[in-house]
């Protein structure tokens, strides 16, 4: 048993922060429940009103993933950030079912919550590129990659049905504090390590734009950014449609409709799993353009489903649970690239980059898909959302990507030699 034991969980620091992401990811998954159902059960909102809910949590990646990773990369001490940010997230999450029991849980109150933890969650995910490679070595990233990815599969798993059970037993706003409570515990294991992180980034001038810049400069971070949004501008045009299809068209009910989308945390799961040997058997830069195809190329099912129901619904699960697959050896693999590429100085500011480009084509894309949706319909706008997230993995033909067995020689930092950009080759 101790053999099958990833080397890294054998590591205190790599294991305490493993610890805290798994458990505030667990946490967030009740709360992706939790919070709609509050809105819904106890105040009562109408469809408009949840649209604002829902962009309210999308809007801060748009808002501030740039400015938040300039700030970052030039303050340093960026545990320290991520334990204030946890707290900070804790104390916002718990005022909400303090507010329930006191009976002055308000919508207003709610849209503030949602935006300000979504704002603090972008400040934490530019720290954590940073550190992560503060604890784990070059060797290891696509190991700890997958056993970061594989907490967050198994969180899609187990999450909503948990957070379900919370809310049926303690009320849905009372079960929101369960997720304040994986913020403490995260920020209490985030305190229990010290690792050697990057030095702070000079100030210098065109700090605030260097992250946008290294991608445009580097052939490989350029093809990521490009297919990344294209796949995600997609995927949220499928997802816009895909429960009112499923239940308007093809009659699921939403018992039927949830086993359905768990089938896509299960194969998250299996990716999770085999993704560390699929990069030893075909390269990292294969892994990446598989994951790429094989995320989005699974959905075509959904238009495809018809005939008896059975048929249909072994579309819709080999659907959702092909693309779970494809969507951790994308993100495994993706992940593990940028962590070897980027230079430690540029992290935040790169994943600030990343993130606000990946994220704000994210409502755009659910935006589109309301639009064609009410104007071609629904099956045809889903042909066009699954051959459209296909496309993506064009962006990676004609860069050294798909050429690359092993991971990258980290970049040079062009802000290390008076601004030069010395990482157009990778």
């Amino acid at each position: 048993m101790a053999a099958r034991v990833p080397e890294l969980l054998g590591e205190r620091a790599f294991r305490r922060y493993w610890t805290g992401q798994t458990v505030s990811l667990f946490g967030d998954q009740v709360t992706f429940l939790a919070v709609p159902l509050a809105a819904v059960l106890v105040l009562h909102v109408d469809a408009a009103e949840m649209g604002w809910l829902s962009m309210a949590g999308l809007l801060p990646a748009l808002l501030f993933s740039l400015t938040a990773g300039a700030w970052v990369d030039r303050r340093g001490r960026r545990r320290q950030v991520m334990i204030a940010a946890d707290l900070g997230r804790a104390a916002l999450m718990a005022s909400l079912p303090l507010a329930y029991a006191l009976g002055h849980l308000s919508l207003p109150q709610m849209y503030a919550v949602v935006f300000l933890v979504g704002t603090l969650s972008v400040v934490f995910d530019v720290c954590n590129a940073a550190l992560f490679v503060s604890l784990v070595e070059p060797e290891e990233y696509v190991q700890g990659s997958t056993l970061v990815n594989g907490s967050r599969a198994f969180s899609f798993v187990a999450g909503p049905s948990v957070g379900g059970l919370l809310v049926q037993v303690l009320a849905a706003p009372l079960a929101l504090f369960v997720d304040a409570l994986s913020y403490v515990c995260s920020a209490g294991l985030l305190a229990r390590i010290a690792p050697v992180e990057p030095p702070p980034a000079a100030p210098r001038k065109g700090h605030f734009s260097a992250g946008l810049r290294f991608i445009a400069r580097s052939r490989a971070m350029r093809a990521l950014v490009a297919g990344a949004a294209t796949v995600n501008f997609f995927n949220f045009v499928f997802h816009a449609l895909m429960v009112l299809y499923a239940v308007d068209q093809l009659g699921l009910s939403a018992g039927t409709l949830g086993v359905v989308l768990g089938a896509g945390a299960v194969g998250g799961l299996l990716g999770a799993f085999v993704t560390g040997r699929v990069v030893r058997r075909i390269g990292i830069g294969p892994t990446v353009l598989l994951g790429f195809v094989g995320f989005p190329a699974p959905l075509v099912l959904v238009p495809l489903a018809g005939g008896p129901r059975l048929l249909v619904l072994a579309a819709l699960f080999g659907a959702e649970f092909l693309s779970g697959v494809g969507l951790m050896l994308l993100d495994i693999g993706s992940g593990s690239f940028q962590a070897a590429l980027v230079p430690d100085a540029l992290r935040s500011r790169v994943s600030g980059a990343f993130r606000m480009v990946n994220y704000g084509v994210r409502p755009l894309g659910a935006l589109a898909g309301g639009l064609l949706g009410s104007t071609l319909g629904l099956r045809p706008t889903l042909w066009v959302a699954t051959v459209g997230g296909v496309l993506g993995a064009l962006w990676l033909l004609p860069s050294p990507i798909p050429r690359m067995r092993a991971l990258p020689e980290k970049a040079e930092d062009p802000e290390a030699d008076a601004g030069l950009p010395t990482a157009a080759a990778a």
